[in-house]
């Protein structure tokens, strides 16, 4: 039977008080639903009718009463049936009880051995568990032990790497199964120590390395300028094949299809191969501690450790040394940068990110500024040209060679170009001493040579032969031994020159080596010959070896241009199409003057025979005057002499520009005061002089050409026209113009004036008029021609 229990729950109050039938039946719901009595007795106490209420729970209370009395009634007698087969069943289990305990004492007896067996096996098994754990403790440390064992060779070895990888190994495999708490923190303090030795150790042997490649980055920038250097010497070879090859070309027009050169080019065994290839320097400590370092964790730090470390070691390079010259040093401080940079470029290359190259130029824009300020400042001091040319050069390779690698050069080679010109004034100022001391110590002597290598030397080199026929020895040349000297040092300025010029980043540069020769030539050697001339030169003989060398030296100036064009690699077309007057024509004109000078005044002494001379002979002299014999034999001697020395031209010059005097004289002294008249006689023996004079200028067409004969003879033109207007039947034919400008065009007419009047002397009247009509005629229209060119002046 369920037990009655009470649950507080509120019932809902009845809207009106119930009947008593309903009220029993309410309340024996409520008290089967277990629900709360509460408010059916706060409405009985309500309605003020509590005795109902009590009355139907005293009869609630009596029903349910005579309900348990008939239940336990009616299970009474079930219960004491059960009770009697419970009875039953105890009496009859005695029997199976005292099987059982007979059983059970039997088992006993024969299982005790078992027992103990099984005791002991499960002793066993725990003894055997303990043994395979212990086992498989051991076999974990020995591997430990093992790996920590190759740790210690590694590290031994100098192999940190492989002994790190280990260390990691034991770390992310090892540690946490071993079974040792001391064991476990030994490894873990180990471990931890092998990194920071490792750490250390690398970065002591990065140390060295940073102090053993700056002595080692000076032979590589070495090595790297000398491969430069022989690169740019096989290359002048190959052009100078070029240019022999070209110059055989032209020496042979007929030929000329069968001149076929071709570029040569040779590479050498292992030349195609990495630039690297030679420049020997060990990378791989280097890159040993930085793989350690990136396995460590510490990647950016050992970058950074390395870039202002190099960064360091570039600044200490920029400095100077003070203890020698720049000159004695400046290879090796360039070296030395070029060194760096050559092993930057190989560690940004391979390095695996180790250098930037954003770093790496950061370094060589601060490298080239460096650069430039210390060419700036030394380049400001020198005041030799041969050292800034040293030094130029040197820079130059060293711009080759880096860029090479991809660096800028540009700022360095503009530097070169900005300081061109004081190179150039220094290397004139050079030559023009050369030059002075060379015309200093001239004999003003025909060279000689006695062997054919110093032909070559003195003349074959610079071109001055006038025949491509070897002459036999011993050579008396037609020049002093200033002619070559001066040809070398004008040479040497050339190759200078473009050696300053060439490989300065301007491609074409003949124009401005160009115009430095000119400067050369124009401002330092003519000037010093114009000097030479004016100051040194005694005697006939000297001037005319000076005006002889002046003739050499016009062709030498052709090769000097051309030897420019060659160098620069302009061809020769070219370089003849731009070629300008002789720049020594100053120093040849002074000394064609001066050579016809001394003649003139040697001439002079000749013409003062004139003096001698009869004006008013009665009959004209067969065999000319005296002064003219003398000045012939003078002239003849002086070709013979002069034809040995001086080229065809200078001698044609020298004598047009004589007879010219001569000519000027002889009218000269027909104008003079001195001479206040003359006849006929006298002008058939002036015309005679003429004759005399003319057929020696003609005879000269041996030693020159008819042309050159024929301007000799009209040297004498005006003294010839003007003894031919007074031999002349019609001297008024001067007034036509026509004929003037065909027979008289040489004549001044203020001269004929002078000379016809002193011809019209009225002492000399009777010449005119004891010769008939013919005299007579001759006279009037010399009296007209007279009157006419008064009128006109």
């Amino acid at each position: 039977m369920q037990p009655l229990t009470r649950h507080c729950k509120v019932a809902p109050t009845p809207p009106s008080p119930p009947s008593s039938s309903s009220l029993h039946h309410h309340i024996a719901a409520a008290i089967s639903n277990s629900d709360d009595l509460a408010p059916f007795i706060r409405a009985s106490f309500t309605t003020s009718k509590p005795d109902n209420l009590l009355q139907l729970l005293r009869q609630f209370l009596r029903s349910k009463t005579l309900e348990i009395e008939s239940l336990c009634s009616s299970h009474s007698q079930d219960f004491l049936a059960a009770l009697d087969d419970l009875r039953i069943l105890l009496h009859s289990s005695l029997p199976l009880k005292s099987s059982l305990e007979s059983t059970s004492s039997t088992l006993s007896t024969s299982a005790l051995p078992l027992l103990s067996s099984l005791d002991e096996l499960i002793v066993a098994n725990k003894v055997r568990s303990n043994l395979m754990l212990c086992v498989d403790h051991i076999v974990t440390c020995v591997r430990v032990l093992e790996v920590c064992d190759r740790v210690n060779r590694y590290l031994k070895e100098g192999n940190l790497y492989m002994a790190l990888r280990c260390c990691e190994r034991i770390e992310r495999e090892w540690i946490e199964s071993v079974p040792l708490g001391t064991m476990r923190r030994m490894l873990e303090r180990k471990c931890g120590e092998i990194r920071v030795y490792a750490e250390r150790r690398t970065e002591r042997e990065v140390g060295d390395w940073l102090v053993e490649i700056r002595v080692v980055s000076r032979g590589l920038g070495q090595v790297a300028i000398a491969r430069a250097s022989e690169e740019r010497q096989r290359e002048e070879e190959m052009r100078m094949k070029q240019r022999e090859a070209e110059e055989q070309a032209r020496g042979s027009v007929r030929d000329y299809r069968s001149y076929n050169y071709t570029l040569e080019v040779g590479y050498e065994e292992g030349e195609d191969e990495d630039e690297d290839e030679g420049l020997g320097f060990d990378l791989t400590r280097l890159y040993r501690a930085y793989h350690i370092h990136w396995s460590l964790g510490f990647e950016d730090r050992f970058k950074k450790y390395y870039f202002e470390n190099r960064k360091l070691q570039l600044t200490s390079d920029f400095q100077v040394s003070s203890m020698m010259p720049f000159l004695e040093s400046h290879q090796t401080f360039f070296a030395q940068i070029a060194g760096f940079f050559i092993v930057e470029d190989k560690v940004m290359r391979t390095g695996g990110g180790l250098i930037t190259r954003w770093e790496v130029d950061n370094m060589w824009e601060m490298a080239v500024s460096k650069m430039c300020s210390v060419l700036e400042d030394q380049f400001s001091r020198m005041q030799t040209a041969s050292h800034l040319l040293l030094i130029k050069d040197y820079v130059s390779l060293l711009g080759v060679s880096l860029r090479r690698y991809g660096y800028p050069v540009d700022a360095l080679l503009d530097v070169l170009s900005k300081h061109r010109d004081k190179y150039h004034d220094l290397l004139l100022s050079d030559c023009r001493k050369q030059i002075s001391d060379a015309l200093m110590g001239d004999k003003f002597e025909q060279m000689l040579m006695r062997k054919e290598y110093e032909y070559s030397m003195h003349v074959l080199a610079f071109q001055l032969q006038s025949s491509d026929i070897v002459p036999a020895f011993p050579y008396v040349a037609p020049f002093s031994s200033t002619v070559p000297d001066c040809c070398r040092f004008v040479k040497s300025f050339v190759e200078d020159s473009v050696s300053f010029m060439s490989y300065g980043g301007q491609l074409d540069f003949y124009d401005v080596v160009k115009k430095y020769l000119d400067r050369l030539l124009s401002e330092v050697l003519d000037e010093a010959l114009v000097k030479l001339i004016n100051t040194s030169v005694h005697g006939v003989s000297q001037a005319m070896q000076v005006a002889a060398n002046m003739a050499v030296l016009e062709r030498a100036c052709d090769f000097f241009y051309k030897h420019a064009a060659q160098l620069c690699g302009v061809p020769l077309r070219m370089a003849d199409r731009g070629k300008r007057q002789f720049p020594l024509r100053t120093a040849r004109d002074a000394a064609e003057a001066m050579l016809s000078g001394m003649l003139k005044v040697k001439i002079d002494s000749f013409m003062s025979l004139m003096e001698n001379i009869n004006w008013m002979p009665d009959e004209p002299l067969q065999g000319g005057n005296e002064y003219v014999n003398e000045v012939i034999i003078f002239l003849e001697t002086l070709v013979s002499t002069a034809q040995q020395i001086l080229p065809v031209q200078v001698l044609k010059r020298v004598l047009r520009d004589v007879l010219s005097h001569i000519s000027e004289k002889i009218v000269g002294a027909l104008v003079s005061d001195p001479v206040k008249r003359f006849n006929v006689n006298a002008v058939m023996g002036i015309d005679i002089d003429i004759r005399l004079l003319e057929t020696f200028a003609e005879n000269q067409a041996g030693v020159l050409s008819d042309d050159d004969a024929s301007q000799l003879k009209q040297a004498l033109a005006e003294l010839r026209q003007l003894i031919n207007l007074l031999l002349s039947n019609n001297p008024e034919s001067f007034l036509n113009p026509v004929i003037r400008e065909r027979s008289y065009n040489a004549l001044d007419y203020r001269k004929v004036v002078i000379v016809s009047e002193k011809l019209k002397d009225p002492a000399d009247r009777s010449f005119f008029t004891t010769r008939g009509t013919r005299q007579n005629v001759k006279k009037k229209s010399l009296d007209t021609l007279i009157k006419r060119l008064k009128e006109v002046s």
